[in-house]
């Protein structure tokens, strides 16, 4: 079975079970500057599991984009990728323990489905914690199927599942598959890493709060994720799914290119395919950027040049475009935004390339000198700021070093990078406070400023000032949109007065559930309308009838696809001010703006 297969069985499966099948949500969040990227399948339904209506109903299913980049160095084992797809399905205050158990193993071992044999087969289930008792009835869900007591094993905080900090929390089971040689033990021991784990079913219940108390939610819900990549490999038989048809056809450009040999450079060549794929997937994102020294941008430029590098040992330069087409190839099915996108990615990719070439010269300049100051060792701390200031790879490092007679402290090297990766570590964690966009009432207020901000721009600028993104926290707002020039003073004044003047005219605030393209014909704006399917939400500032005409004196002064939250009237926001005007990227303008 292909993974293509898997996926299109899997939404097959639960669209019978009575789910709306929904587009991935965007990589890059809308409204949340507690995270980068979305990094599990669940984190944009957040606000459907706290009891906000989904458009698509209370039974959801899809296959959802996510990266994660906080074990780069451990990226091209056997399980550990950057990007990477979540199939999940959500009951949203319906179906519990019962349904989505049974379904699961439905799912899993029907010949009519996915029919993997049971004796391959383990479960976990909660032994309890956190207040809760021990997770009984999950135990006697799977044993009322068919499942061998002891192939379920009771376990710790790894089935007790939350975002991060604090918001949706519960108990979960697990299942895995025994990927070691021959046949698989009597008794499932979950400590044993030849179990892989492939489908989570969490029971999300409950809510943490900043106190870490947990309390029960106002509705029970359901959040299962299954990793495509992984569950790819297991269905084939590959003890990894970088030797599947989601990567080889990149390795196997990498091997025709380089004339090396899959077997000997096997960590190079998974760092290659993974990363040139989370990349065309972040540059072709419908919210896409490109690299840069900030933010998502960082991440990607990282990525690239990591990329870049493990090019360069294998003796290969000039190499990501024809291997970004591949990806498109593979995967513009259902991801169709890389096809629209493609351009764009296979440009910037090509100059990124070309600029870090330069680089990597500067850092063989500074690598002289480390060297004429070695005195037959490299330290671990020199051999770290080649790599982390210059972006010069530490195998490069070694191999010079070899040439010229001179050793690298390689323990030194890892200790400098095992601290850096700590620091990162701490910065992440405070960037992700729990996948969670705030929802305190000065980010609610700002995010209502954003809809007046982009209705004004639009009437100033005109109609292609579109939204490309935003950032909102409690102390301001920053709003990205498509722009080629500076904006002039009597511009931004133009913008801020239209802003206030809707402010006091006090407008209701009100949402519709619309079918997409009757949304369209009511003139609703937005680049996210792609992500909850037929049925969309639509936020009006004034008569959600009335057509929208950016100025205080019509009944309707914006309307969007949007998800929430917001005010219920525009009165209360304040005076609003544009603190700052600058460039973001190419054609794109950034508005930093507070409320006083």
């Amino acid at each position: 079975m292909t993974a293509k297969q898997l996926l299109n069985k899997y939404l097959e499966f639960f669209e019978s079970k009575g789910h709306t099948i929904v587009p991935s949500a965007s990589l890059i969040p809308e409204n949340d500057p507690t995270v980068l990227f979305t990094t599990a399948g669940m984190q944009p339904m957040v606000p459907y599991l706290l009891g906000e209506k989904h458009p698509g109903g209370n039974r959801i299913a899809n296959v959802q984009k996510c990266l994660r980049t906080g074990d780069l160095e451990v990226v091209g084992d056997n399980t550990h990728h950057t990007f990477f797809q979540m199939l999940g399905n959500w009951s949203l205050g319906d179906y519990f323990r019962e349904d989505a158990i049974k379904w699961s193993f439905e799912f899993l071992t029907s010949p009519e489905w996915l029919g993997l044999p049971l004796e391959m087969l383990g479960f976990t289930v909660y032994q309890g914690g956190n207040g809760l008792l021990q997770d009984d009835e999950s135990f006697g869900y799977w044993e009322s199927l068919g499942v061998a007591p002891e192939r379920i094993a009771y376990w710790g905080e790894d089935n007790f599942w939350s975002a991060g900090a604090t918001g949706p929390c519960g108990p979960s089971t697990e299942m895995f598959y025994w990927t070691g040689d021959g046949a698989a033990p009597a008794v499932y021991d979950p400590a044993d890493e030849r179990w892989v784990e492939i489908w989570n079913d969490v029971f999300m219940a409950y809510n943490k709060l900043a106190d870490g108390t947990i309390v029960p939610l106002a509705q029970r819900n359901v959040d299962t994720g299954m990793g495509l990549e992984r569950t790819a490999a297991v269905l084939t038989g590959k003890k990894s799914a970088y030797e599947t048809d989601l990567f080889m056809p990149m390795i196997e450009k990498v091997v025709e290119l380089s004339g090396k040999a899959y077997v000997d450079h096997i960590i190079p060549m998974r760092v290659i395919a993974d990363h040139v794929r989370a990349a065309v997937f972040v540059m072709g994102d419908p919210n896409g950027v490109v690299p840069g020294n900030k933010d998502q941008g960082y991440v990607l430029r990282r990525l690239i040049r990591r990329a870049i590098n493990a090019g360069r040992t294998l003796g290969i330069k000039n190499f990501l475009p024809t291997l970004a087409e591949i990806v498109i190839d593979i995967y513009q099915d259902p991801y169709t935004e890389l096809v629209v996108n493609k351009e764009k990615v296979l440009s910037e990719l090509e100059k990124e390339e070309t600029k870090f070439g330069r680089t990597i010269e500067q850092g063989m300049k500074q690598f002289e000198s480390v060297l004429a100051e070695s005195n037959g060792t490299i330290s671990g701390v020199a051999a770290f700021d080649l790599y982390q200031s210059f972006g010069f790879p530490v195998e490069m490092t070694v191999e010079l070093a070899k040439a010229h007679g001179v050793m690298v402290d390689m323990e030194g090297f890892s200790a400098e990078q095992a601290n850096h990766s700590e620091v990162s570590k701490q910065g992440a964690e405070e960037k992700f406070k729990g996948g969670l966009a705030d929802h305190s009432e000065m980010s609610v207020k700002y995010h209502t400023a954003t809809h007046l901000l982009h209705a004004a721009l639009q009437k100033v600028l005109g109609p292609h000032a579109m939204q490309k993104g935003s950032n909102i926290t409690p102390e301001r707002l920053r709003f990205d949109f498509t722009h080629g020039d500076k904006m002039t003073d009597g511009e931004k004044q133009a913008v801020e007065d239209l802003v206030n003047a809707a402010i006091t005219r006090d407008y209701q605030v009100a949402y519709q559930e619309l079918p997409l393209e009757e949304a369209k014909k009511k003139g609703a704006v937005g680049l996210f309308d792609d992500n909850y399917g037929d049925l969309v939400k639509v936020y009006s500032i004034g008569d959600p009838d009335a057509v929208a005409v950016a100025d205080p004196d019509s009944d309707t002064f914006s309307r969007e696809f949007c998800g929430g939250p917001h005010v219920d009237h525009t009165g209360v926001l304040g005076h609003f001010r544009i603190v700052k005007e600058e460039s973001c990227s190419a054609g794109v303008r950034r508005i930093k703006a507070i409320l006083e």
